[in-house]
């Protein structure tokens, strides 16, 4: 690196945001560097079949707990579980802090996150959520739902490090890609196979720098999170 690379370099990036790559490669600042720039590369990769899953997902819960509780704001007659009704009331309170008083049911679904939406597939709403409609959700999975959840919760942990910036650099990428196209294809064969021919995340994953260390770790560490 040049010293004027060396100077920005410094400016811009934290010694806690930089320390990650830093000990990936001895502290080679040079080395480390390069590894940042395709973490950021990967990261941007998987922007596109990650924004396809969550949409697909969500939508796809919608459309058949609006069919099962014949209301398009289902959540007003639904049990909600755990932090549910929490997440609906903030979702209702973040549109009306932008000036949206009187939301309609497709402003809070694109309100609510990824996480809500995986928790009406848990173990506790599985007799109020996936035994009377979401199955029906997934036409092409047929394994069990316990399952399902796990792969979910799993792409939602990766799919918040890449939202935040975090390194995935460390992770086994390949397999949380194939996670990712995996569960996309329970939900719509066709998405998945649009998704695939704008696909740029094997390109990258070939080009990573030989730098680093690269581990058998997907999506993240820690249990599936089964309640």
């Amino acid at each position: 690196m040049s010293a004027g690379e060396l100077d920005w370099t410094r400016g811009a990036l934290s010694p806690a945001r930089l320390a990650p790559y830093l000990a990936a490669v001895d502290g080679d600042l040079a080395a480390a560097m390069r590894l940042y720039w395709w973490n950021l590369d990967a990261s941007a990769a998987f922007y596109g079949p990650l924004h396809w899953l969550e949409i697909t997902l969500r939508n796809a819960l919608h459309a058949e707990l609006c069919r099962a509780h014949g209301r398009r704001d289902w959540w007003a007659s639904a049990r909600l579980l755990g932090d549910g009704p929490r997440n609906v009331a903030q979702a209702k309170s973040k549109l009306r802090a932008r000036g949206v008083t009187r939301p309609s049911a497709d402003d809070i679904v694109a309100e609510l996150t990824f996480g809500f939406w995986v928790s009406l597939l848990s173990r506790r709403a599985d007799r109020y959520f996936w035994v009377p409609a979401l199955h029906r959700a997934f036409p092409e999975f047929a394994g069990p739902r316990r399952e399902l959840h796990a792969e979910l919760n799993t792409a939602r942990r990766f799919r918040n490090r890449v939202m935040h910036y975090e390194p995935i650099h460390h992770y086994g990428l390949a397999a949380d890609h194939g996670r990712v196209f995996r569960l996309l294809g329970y939900l719509s064969p066709e998405c998945a196979a649009a998704a695939r021919r704008q696909d740029g995340v094997p390109d990258v994953l070939a080009r990573r720098p030989d730098v680093g260390a690269v581990g058998d770790r997907s999506g993240s560490a820690g249990t599936c999170d089964e309640h």
